[in-house]
């Protein structure tokens, strides 16, 4: 019991360090002071790559997934955690992708993205062809958001529990090919594998999960598929499918991480998440 105890503590007390490494930064944007949050290592690698981390739907920046900073740490890269505003619906902070609580809310979070990766490439002089971006559920929302509409931007992208929203499907024609992955539970009660047509949940309609990759799928033009199952992570983890497909425009690859019966969560009871994201990301800098 005790030495759960320490374990349990030694876990909290990393997880607080890491937290600590990170500073808060704002930057006045269209009328609105946007905040964020942002590693920076002691030594970049000579990629200089920046990743984004998206908290999702009423999460905050702060605190949002210390394992990534531990892994920027060991990595080098820079990590940014951009904070969202609160909509007019409900008053949470979040993401605009157009759920029914956003009706009418001006805030442009693409455009907010897009000028405060600009910006930090700037002030760190960072590479502009090695920007990556990450988000869980309503973050992952905007990874789709963002692959659709600005693929250019990204070296690649990495959606946690996310969806593609049917107004996005339906409207957005994507611009042209961009590495990307989706990790998502089977039994998710959140973000359906299977979708929400009708908008039973209240989220708005949006469209099945191996739909929305499939739609990745087509526009990196992938040719063929392998699938394989991963060690088990841990004694009580959920079998994990990873379903990859390869031979892309300029190598451009789509991953699923299928957890099967995995609930809405970011995936790291399954697997390593950050080294994955790592794996990946890493992979298409120049």
């Amino acid at each position: 019991m005790m030495k759960r105890y320490i374990l349990i503590m030694a876990a909290v007390l990393l997880a607080s360090a890491l937290q600590a490494q990170t500073v808060r930064h704002t930057m006045k944007f269209q009328g609105h002071e946007r905040e964020y949050w942002l590693y920076v290592p002691d030594s970049l690698c000579a990629q200089r790559p920046l990743v984004f981390m998206a908290h999702g739907y009423g999460g905050k920046a702060d605190g949002y997934f210390p394992a990534m900073i531990d892994c920027a740490r060991r990595h080098g890269f820079v990590l940014c955690y951009p904070q969202g505003l609160p909509d007019p619906g409900k008053g949470k902070p979040g993401w605009n992708v157009g759920y029914p609580s956003q009706e009418g809310w001006k805030v442009d979070d693409v455009a907010f993205i897009l000028a405060l990766q600009k910006k930090l490439q700037q002030e760190y002089k960072l590479n502009p062809a090695n920007t990556c971006f990450s988000g869980m559920s309503n973050g992952g929302e905007m990874c789709y958001l963002l692959a659709y509409t600005h693929p250019e931007r990204f070296a690649a992208i990495v959606s946690l529990a996310g969806l593609t929203m049917e107004w996005i499907y339906r409207d957005i024609k994507p611009r042209g090919p961009v590495p990307f992955i989706e990790i998502h539970g089977t039994a998710d009660k959140t973000s359906h594998w299977e979708g929400d047509p009708d908008n039973h949940d209240g989220w708005g309609e949006y469209i099945a999960v191996p739909h929305a990759v499939g739609r990745m799928i087509s526009v990196d033009c992938c040719t063929h598929e392998v699938c394989d199952t991963l060690p088990l992570y841990k004694p009580e983890s959920h079998t994990v499918v990873r379903h990859r497909y390869l031979d892309g425009t300029d190598g451009a690859e789509v991953r699923l991480y299928e957890i099967i019966g995995g609930l809405h969560k970011n995936g790291s009871a399954d697997m390593d998440v950050p080294e994955v994201l790592w794996e990946f990301f890493s992979g298409y800098m120049k």
